[in-house]
């Protein structure tokens, strides 16, 4: 018995006819016909009733066909596990990051080398908004992205989720206080992650829906810069609370009215194949974050 001989007998029973089973298998009727002859001597017995107009299974038929199913999707199964292995082998994967970021890139990167030799890994770092672009047009497989609102067609798991402060120094005027409300900033000097950030892009479109453009004077791409420059007296910095309420010399202001937070996740695209390669590479950092 012949894998390509039970493909044909599958493919009678289901069109109803050898003639429309050529058809569907692109191969000469003859052939069919011949190759499920052979079946059939084999078994011993005849699987189709070729009597009338159209061709039936005869009750041989009817017992033998789930049994030839299950062995064309086993067969299936066994080249899609191959296909798999061979994609963990030798298969590639690209990330990206924000450049700031709270994730110990370099620690997975090497436990998953280490598990995964042959896989080729690619990492860039770009701002938020390129790396959406990437995700969702297939260049990257990955990225760790800093948000407000989780942008349409992707998944992300959430690494972490804070409150985003305005950071003043010692002896500014709002010091003392607790919390600043959002219409407060309209005008004051502030220092802030460039365009196409998650922070912001949260600012912006706060600040938008409030009827004003923020005084941004100072754009760096790291929060940690940020604070060093709010510390110099060069502008309020929008950075997040772990930055504000742990930098010696700075008093973190709660923005309010609305309230803004700020959120970093490792996000893929939802639709398309993602591969093997990449789905290991997503379970991997999943579960390690």
């Amino acid at each position: 018995m012949e894998l390509h001989q039970l493909v044909y007998f599958v493919a009678v029973a289901e069109e109803g006819g050898f003639t429309r089973a050529a058809q569907r298998l692109r191969i000469a009727q003859p052939g069919v016909s011949a190759q499920v002859k052979r079946l059939e001597r084999e078994l011993g017995q005849a699987l189709f009733d070729r009597s009338g107009r159209a061709v039936r299974l005869t009750a041989a038929g009817e017992a033998v066909l789930p049994y030839a199913r299950a062995a064309l999707q086993a067969v299936d199964g066994a080249r899609e596990a191959v296909a798999a292995l061979a994609g963990l082998a030798r298969g590639r994967v690209a990330i990206g990051a924000v450049t700031s970021h709270d994730v110990d890139l370099p620690g997975l990167l090497a436990g998953f080398h280490e598990r995964h030799p042959g896989i080729e890994v690619t990492l860039v770092e770009d701002s938020t908004e390129r790396l959406v672009a990437g995700l969702l047009d297939g260049r990257l497989d990955a990225a760790v992205i800093a948000y407000g609102p989780l942008p349409g067609g992707l998944g992300v798991h959430v690494v972490t989720d804070e409150a985003i402060d305005a950071a003043v120094w010692d002896g500014h005027e709002l010091a003392g206080r607790e919390s600043v409300a959002l219409a407060e900033l309209r005008d004051r000097p502030l220092v802030c992650l460039p365009r196409g950030s998650g922070i912001r892009a949260i600012l912006d479109s706060a600040c938008a829906a409030a009827g004003f453009a923020p005084k941004v004077v100072f754009e760096a791409g790291s929060p940690g810069v940020l604070a060093d420059l709010a510390l110099r007296r060069l502008g309020i910095a929008i950075v997040p609370s772990s930055i504000s309420r742990h930098r010696a010399g700075l008093r973190a202001l709660r923005i309010t009215d609305p309230a803004l937070r700020g959120r970093l996740g490792l996000a893929w695209r939802l639709a398309g194949p993602a591969g093997p390669a990449a789905a290991a590479w997503l379970a991997h950092a999943r579960a390690r974050l």
